[in-house]
């Protein structure tokens, strides 16, 4: 496989794509699968017009994946945009399908990443950046998912702990973008409590409506990032506040902790504080450490850092910071964060400005340009915090 020639030939696929009138992030997508599927075909079938070969497969894999993300969105608008309280009020094939793809035979890794590709419309992209692996690597996830499961029937579903880990990444994707992807979650995970007796699920379904219930006051009218502390309370909906906090007493009275209860037990404590400073970041420290048990997750450590900062100072929050990777993502926004917290500006300033440079979106990137720009525009203010 002469991967010189693959790299020279993916622009200009690309560029065919894009004439045909596929919107660049989806070409790149397409493109990117048929390298995988020629990586996987051409040393034992090679092409005789290998650009022709690249155009064609890649125009399928563009279509098919509009194919699916039009049907995905026409399941969408079935709902209204805010999910409603209560059980489900019926069920339709989707859950079905996210139990199948989760099947056994795939490792519980592929099982996701294939269900979100498949099912739930994210693109490779989105779910290589909800897994912190390259792109590349990603797509030959799922690609050797689809060849795993292209034989095998389909009468044996997987089980709800990868079902469930599908439904968060695919809230998670809509939380920090698409509302409606956030709302099809919430739904489809209220119709998996309504049939499944699990703490877990509980948890999870908690965990959506705490979280979904600040969504009204997470952007400005000018569409910027509004970062927690600064939210205006009044716009939470409170009535999704005191549904997810009993959804979630009713879980942790089961005594079977689990990463979502331990999770949206941290998202009920900010939505208890009447005000930021009156949070109790002592419990939620506690809370990520219970987390951190649960799931060994560097971002758990990461976010937890953030809470030894509030609780016990900036200098301790950066103490714990020293002990996590500097290449995880978001590290160094939190390190401009609490320098910052620690009154200094210079630092916080510069910091802001590399972390900008690597938010993994447009409005997420102004916010830290924002920042940035604010502490440089300050006169120098260290140890005025």
């Amino acid at each position: 496989m002469d991967e010189v020639l693959l790299r020279s030939l993916t622009p200009g696929v690309l560029a065919v794509l894009v004439r045909r009138g596929a919107d660049f992030a989806a070409a790149e997508d397409a493109v990117q699968d048929a390298l995988v599927e020629a990586v996987r075909v051409w040393p034992s079938d090679p092409p005789r017009d290998a650009k022709g070969w690249l155009v064609t497969v890649a125009w399928r894999r563009f279509l098919d994946a509009t194919r699916a993300d039009a049907s995905r969105r026409r399941r969408e608008d079935l709902v209204d945009q805010e999910p409603p309280p209560g059980p489900a009020p019926g069920v339709d094939d989707t859950l079905r399908l996210y139990f199948l793809c989760a099947h056994p035979s795939l490792t519980p890794s592929s099982a996701v990443a294939l269900t979100l590709r498949a099912v739930g419309g994210l693109t490779t992209r989105q779910i290589a950046r909800a897994y912190l692996v390259p792109e590349a690597t990603m797509a030959q996830r799922i690609s050797r998912a689809k060849r795993t499961v292209s034989g095998v029937r389909f009468d044996r579903p997987g089980d709800v702990a990868t079902v469930l880990r599908v439904l968060y990444l695919v809230f998670n994707e809509g939380y920090s973008g698409d509302v409606d992807l956030a709302a099809e979650a919430i739904r489809l995970t209220r119709q998996l409590a309504a049939g499944v007796d699990h703490p877990e699920v509980a948890g999870l379904l908690a965990l959506m409506l705490l979280h979904h219930a600040r969504r009204a006051a997470r952007t400005a009218d000018d569409g910027a990032l509004v970062p927690l502390a600064e939210q205006d309370r009044g716009r939470w909906d409170k009535g999704m506040i005191s549904e997810g906090v009993v959804v979630l007493q009713a879980a942790l009275a089961r005594d079977r902790l689990g990463e979502f209860q331990a999770q949206a037990a941290i998202a009920a404590l900010h939505a208890d504080a009447p005000t930021a400073e009156e949070t109790d970041w002592p419990q939620i420290v506690e809370w990520y450490d219970e987390l951190a048990g649960l799931t060994d997750s560097p971002v758990v450590r990461l976010n937890r850092a953030v809470a030894v900062g509030e609780a016990d100072g900036p200098r301790a929050g950066l103490a714990a910071l020293a002990a996590l990777d500097a290449s995880l993502p978001r590290h160094t926004a939190v390190a401009a964060y609490l320098h910052e917290r620690d009154g200094d500006p210079e630092t916080a300033a510069r910091l802001y400005a590399e972390a900008a440079l690597k938010a993994p979106n447009l409005a997420e990137r102004d916010h830290l340009t924002r920042r940035a720009a604010r502490l440089r525009a300050r006169p120098n203010a260290r140890g005025s915090c």
